[in-house]
Formats: C-alpha cells, structure tokens, sequence
C-alpha cells in the first residue's frame, strides 16, 4: 500500500513532466494544446520504434493509427450527397449540397487536404467535417483531392495527382455535369495541401489551352519553401505544437525521398549556402529581410552559410524545383496567380512561407488578403470536433469560409 503511495504520484509528476512545454503566453488553449502535442509525441515515439525495428515504415503506422481511431459515423447526411469518385485516375470525395430553388449553378472549391504529403486523407472526419461545412455554408460544390501519400510514392507524385485531379474537374462537360459555374472555382489547401494548391494554380495559370481558370486560391498555413529554415517563424516556433522544425524538416525529406542524415545539413542551411551556386539565383526570391513585416521580423537573423554543402541539391533537386517549392517561382508567374487569401497563424514555423508568398503576389500585381491570427497555431483549422476541439480552429475556419462567401 505505501508503495502505491509512492508510485501514484511518482507516475502522476513524470506525465506531468512529459505533457507540459512553456508555451507563449498568447497561445489559445495551451493546456489543451499541450495535451494533444503529448499525445502526438507519444504515437510518433511508438511508430518511429516500429520502423527502427523494420517491421513497417513509420508513416505507415501513423497513418493507420490516424485513420482507425477517427472512424466516420456516416458517409452522407440530409443536406449534404458525399460521393467518391475518380477523376483522371485521382480519388476524390465529393460534397454536394441540394439545388435551391431556380439556381442552376454553384460555385466550387477544390480543397486538398494537409499532413505533410504522407498522413491524413479526404475520408477521415476531421477533413469530412470541413468539407462539408464548407459546402454547406458556401451553397458551393467542394471536391476533395485523395492524393497519394508518402511513403506509397514521393514527389513529384503528390503533384501530379492533384494536378490531374483539378484539371479534370476544370473540364466543362465535368463542371456541367455537377451544376458548377465554371467562373465561380477556388482551389484551395491547408498546410502540405496548400503547397499543392499553389504549385497547381501556378501550373494551370501557364496551361494556354485549360478552358477553365479558378478565380481564387485560398491558403491555409501552407509550405511553400525549404530553401531557408533559420526564417523568423522558424527560429521562433522551433519547438512549438504541433509541427516543430525538426517535424517539418523531416517531412521535407520523405517528401522530396532524400535520407534522414542530411537532416542538419538542411537545418543549418547548408543547402543554399553561397556557394551553392544553383541556389543563388533564387535567394532574392526569399529574402525574409525584405518580404516580411518588421512584426514578423522581430529581432531574428539571417542564417546565411558562406560555405555550404552543394552535392545536397545535385542529389535532391527538388529542393529547388518550383512545383514543390512554389515560393521560388518568378515574378512573371506569379502575376498570373488569381485573388488569393493565405491564411498565417503566429505560433507556426511556416507563418513567414505564407507572410513572404503574400508579398511576392502583392508586389506582382495580384489582390491579396492576408489574414493572420496572432494566438493560433499549426494544423488549428481543422481541430474543431471533440476531443481536438479548438476555439483556434472554429475561428479561422470561420474567417476562411467568410473570405470565400464574399469573393467567390
């Protein structure tokens, strides 16, 4: 009986110790945030121990976990038809809301989902839920890209899925066939789906012969670059929920099928020092000190390598490449870009991908609504559903929905 004594609150202190990181004081929910980080954490811990032990890829098991505790309750409900469908090859999930009254046509969103290009998917709740608010606050049809994942396949794979998927939908007789009003399209993402919603806007804005163009696009946290990860946000949130730098780094290299070792190598720049001479050409492009706000800026330095690793980008030109880096595109591309709305949350290491691609678009010509959220965090959006409920996330979810409802 003493013994218990002892070990109830040994366990108690150790689990304390385990879930409690400081977090700004800003933060909305920090005790729930910390308890999800925990949480997160603790399944990483155990899929990376499966993987070390080979007896599955680590990403397999995350994914699996995921998908097997965030079972859906239905597929359909009244007012909304979910439908699965394939477009050029791609799966989708489609969400449709009942015709009212004489309106022949909607308008439409294509939303692809985040996770890093190797977790989540269009068919788990969190992301069913948001698609289906979405079209039913928006009276509009909501086609949800089911991309590949990592470890499956790797770039350009993701890419090309979402491309063929978007350009698809885009076909008059497929817009027809779903009451869609081919001047009322938004493609939109959050996170790695925002990467893949900029990388398509940017590819379908130089298809001379797409019949259809979106009239928005709409970015939720998005990642848009890995040519600088010493940016402000990133030396700020480094270790913040529930993507810290190392998390997203990662992410970084299953996504473009590199090897784990060069994880420092990227961390300290050494990718894209001076030189390096394939990167110099795009380091205007990215120069934080002139892209950002001085609010984002803070007292934050350039981490600039005057010596580098150059064999990185040889062995993973990706690193480099416009479609999996959408912030390195020129400036004639972006001028082509249509009204757009990037969504940043201030505890976030890719607040300043999004702060930065804002002011390229805006220095390009194109109409740009910046919409920032100074207690928010990474991935927010779409916790807005027991037990990952969130104010954070019914908030940007909100202005998100509100942006599209008066633009679209």
């Amino acid at each position: 009986m003493r013994a218990a004594w002892v070990l109830l609150p040994a366990l108690a202190a150790l689990s304390a110790y385990y879930v409690y990181l400081p977090l700004p004081g800003a933060v909305s929910d920090p005790w729930k945030l910390m308890l999800l980080d925990a949480t997160f954490r603790a399944v990483q811990q155990t899929c990376h121990l499966i993987h070390y032990l080979r007896l599955s890829h680590h990403l397999v098991v995350l994914n699996y976990l995921i998908c097997t505790f965030d079972k859906l309750k239905s597929v359909s409900s009244e007012d909304i038809q979910i439908t699965d469908a394939v477009f050029d090859g791609v799966e989708v999930r489609v969400f449709e809301p009942p015709a009212k009254g004489d309106e022949s046509l909607k308008r439409s969103v294509v939303y692809i989902h985040g996770g890093g290009w190797a977790l989540a998917s269009a068919r788990t709740s969190l992301y069913n839920n948001l698609c289906r608010i979405m079209a039913e606050s928006l009276n509009a049809v909501v086609v949800s890209v089911e991309y590949r994942l990592v470890p499956e396949v790797c770039f350009p794979e993701q890419y090309h899925d979402a491309l063929r998927a978007t350009k698809h939908f885009l076909q008059p007789d497929v817009l027809a066939e779903y009451s869609v009003d081919p001047s009322r399209i938004a493609i939109s993402g959050d996170s790695a789906g925002g990467n893949l919603a900029a990388a398509v806007c940017q590819q379908l804005s130089k298809d001379e012969d797409l019949p259809v163009r979106p009239k928005l696009q709409a970015l939720i946290y998005p990642v848009l670059q890995a040519f600088d990860f010493n940016t402000p946000s990133y030396q700020q949130n480094m270790n913040m929920p529930v993507l810290p730098r190392y998390v997203m780094i990662n992410y970084w290299i299953d996504y473009i099928n590199g090897d784990y070792g060069l994880a420092h190598e990227l961390l300290v720049n050494n990718h894209t020092a001076l030189n390096v001479g394939r990167a110099l050409s795009f380091r205007a492009r990215l120069n934080w000190t002139s892209l950002l706000p001085a609010s984002f800026k803070k007292s934050y330095k350039p981490v600039v390598q005057a010596t580098g690793t150059a064999a990185i980008v040889e062995r993973l030109p990706a690193l480099l490449d416009v479609r999996a880096v959408p912030l390195l595109a020129d400036d004639a591309t972006l001028a082509r870009q249509p009204r757009t709305y990037v969504l940043t949350c201030e505890n976030d290491v890719l607040r300043d991908d999004g702060a930065m691609y804002a002011t390229r678009l805006e220095r390009a010509g194109v109409p740009v609504t910046l919409d920032h959220f100074h207690d928010c965090f990474h991935g927010c959006m779409i916790f807005t559903v027991w037990p990952t409920d969130f104010s954070a996330g019914v908030r940007t979810r909100d202005s998100y929905i509100k942006w599209l409802d008066e633009n679209l």
